[in-house]
């Protein structure tokens, strides 16, 4: 068995590959940066990679939902875990994940050629570390996120994460800091990793970026959060508590189904918020809009 450790977001991770004649780290190349040289002593979560693993026959249906990049079917276990079949967008089985109820124990089996392993492996790490996250106050949230060195390039990195709905153009927004904004620098475009530590919100890269190949493994505090939304105009608004939790807690993966991890989820976003600024961008695909934005947001 070939084991493998990475740290990401500053949690250690390990996955061992039962048998690397058809899986192994070159299904996860985003993975390079964050890969450790040695076996840490804690970690935040083990997944062990095993083609002969078969689904558990007594379990609960809970739900199928949408990933954007296929479907992702649910069931509930009698121990308390979950079991996962992850789909890609032709419906084709790519992955069974079989974790336990706070996924810091779990196995996959892979399914089909390098494609879809790739992908299924990649949803896998992706949606555990989202969950095991839930108990130690780390959220993966959908978003574009920039960084800025305010005090020059030796100085301490500040991130700016951007969130919207699919299509909104959270990328086109980010893309137009880093023509407009002096030093502006994206630090991951589609997951990056918040976390608090020590009461204080940080922003990590991660190995998931969408379309876009950021893979970074570096760290900022987090100095605000941004809605955007589509206008005839460009203006920007800071929102009250409410607001705030209403507009980003649907960019944090999370289950609502379990109480436990969505309550953990929950009480997390409200640290952020109660530290953090968040705004609702309303704009237009310009550069007068990462402007207004970039005043807003680091006066």
């Amino acid at each position: 068995m070939e084991s493998n450790y990475f740290c990401i977001g500053g949690h250690n991770v390990c996955l061992h590959f039962a048998d690397t004649t058809v899986n192994s780290m070159e299904l996860l190349p985003s993975f390079a940066p964050f890969r450790l040289d040695h076996c840490p002593q804690e970690l935040f979560f083990t997944l062990t990679i095993d083609d002969t693993l078969r689904p558990v026959k007594e379990r609960k249906l809970v739900r199928k939902f949408d990933t954007g990049n296929g479907d992702t079917v649910v069931y509930q276990l009698p121990d308390g875990g979950y079991q996962y079949i992850i789909r890609d967008i032709h419906d084709r089985d790519c992955c069974l994940l079989v974790c336990n109820n706070d996924f810091t124990q779990c196995r996959c089996a892979l399914n089909g050629d390098w494609v879809m392993r790739s992908f299924g492996l990649n949803d896998a790490l992706m949606l555990v570390y989202a969950f095991a996250g839930s108990f130690c106050q780390t959220l993966l949230i959908h978003a574009s996120c920039i960084m800025l060195r305010p005090d020059g390039p030796e100085g301490e990195a500040v991130a700016y994460p951007f969130t919207a709905k699919s299509g909104t153009g959270k990328s086109t927004h980010t893309s137009l800091w880093m023509k407009h904004i002096e030093g502006a620098e994206l630090l991951n475009d589609d997951n990056p990793i918040v976390r608090i530590i020590g009461g204080q919100p940080y922003v990590f890269g991660s190995p998931w970026s969408g379309k876009t190949p950021c893979y970074r493994n570096v760290k900022a505090h987090l100095g605000a959060l941004t809605l955007i939304e589509r206008a005839p105009r460009n203006s920007i608004e800071r929102l009250g508590p409410v607001q705030a939790f209403a507009a980003l807690l649907p960019a944090c993966s999370s289950m609502k189904w379990d109480s436990t991890i969505y309550n953990h989820l929950c009480d997390t976003l409200s640290h952020i918020i109660e530290t953090t600024p968040v705004y609702t961008l309303h704009c237009l695909p310009d550069e007068e809009a990462a402007v207004l934005c970039h005043h807003a947001l680091t006066k």
